[in-house]
């Protein structure tokens, strides 16, 4: 049978290398962004690839009701769920002083980037446990192990999406679901373009992708607690 990847937040990036990287090897492919344009274009350039079946939402994980509907999407295409990859996330850079006065600034980071993805989760588990095995990567981030100048309420996000992970690695491991936390440095992605620096400087977000897909391909019997990437030369 097909196996199936839902990455959420799939239209650019990491999430878009993904999908193209499990694409090459024959998987069904589920996906969700805020942009319909953008997954349009995702899945003209995808199914010309022979085979390659993508079914994608428009969706904004950040708000519940959203993220809701995008579980009842994935439930509703039936079969079973091999890999899910909790990718959407977005990166405003500042201090925790700096935040709006109302804590807007910190609330919206971590709707986007730790609530989406525990609801999400929380939405797909029922399906994932009924299977005899699984896969979930979180893309946490290097700012989920140490704080950056500018990291803000970004930062707090991560480490918070780092400490679900953890805890949900814990309460799976004696259930057939593997759980991965994916911590890349800075990945060259449309958050970086415009910086005055060579893209040699950066990880490519094929590698990750790369990294993803080995990390899925060991035995039951092993799992990946965390896939730590940086750039050869560190951290930027």
């Amino acid at each position: 049978m097909q196996k199936t990847i839902v990455v959420t937040g799939g239209s650019k990036g990491i999430g878009r290398a993904i999908l193209e990287r499990f694409a090459r090897a024959g998987w069904r492919l589920v996906t969700c962004a805020r942009s319909a344009d953008d997954l349009e274009e995702l899945r003209r350039a995808l199914e010309q690839q022979p085979g390659v079946d993508v079914q994608a939402l428009p969706a904004d994980l950040s708000k519940p009701n959203e993220a809701r509907r995008f579980v009842d999407f994935v439930l509703g295409l039936g079969g079973p769920i091999d890999v899910l990859v909790n990718n959407a996330g977005s990166f405003i850079p500042g201090r925790l002083q700096d935040d709006a006065a109302d804590g807007s600034t910190l609330r919206d980071m971590l709707a986007v980037n730790l609530l989406s993805a525990y609801d999400v989760t929380r939405g797909l588990l029922p399906q994932l446990l009924e299977q005899e095995a699984a896969h979930i990567f979180t893309m946490c981030s290097t700012a989920s192990l140490i704080p950056y100048p500018n990291g803000g309420s970004y930062g707090v996000a991560k480490f918070a999406l780092y400490g679900m992970t953890k805890n949900l690695r814990e309460e799976l491991k004696h259930t057939g679901v593997r759980v991965t936390a994916v911590l890349p440095g800075a990945t060259y992605t449309a958050s970086w373009e415009g910086v005055e620096l060579p893209q040699e400087r950066f990880i490519r977000a094929e590698d990750v992708a790369e990294a993803v897909f080995s990390t899925w391909s060991l035995s039951p019997q092993a799992v990946v607690e965390e896939l730590l990437i940086r750039p050869q030369l560190g951290d930027i």
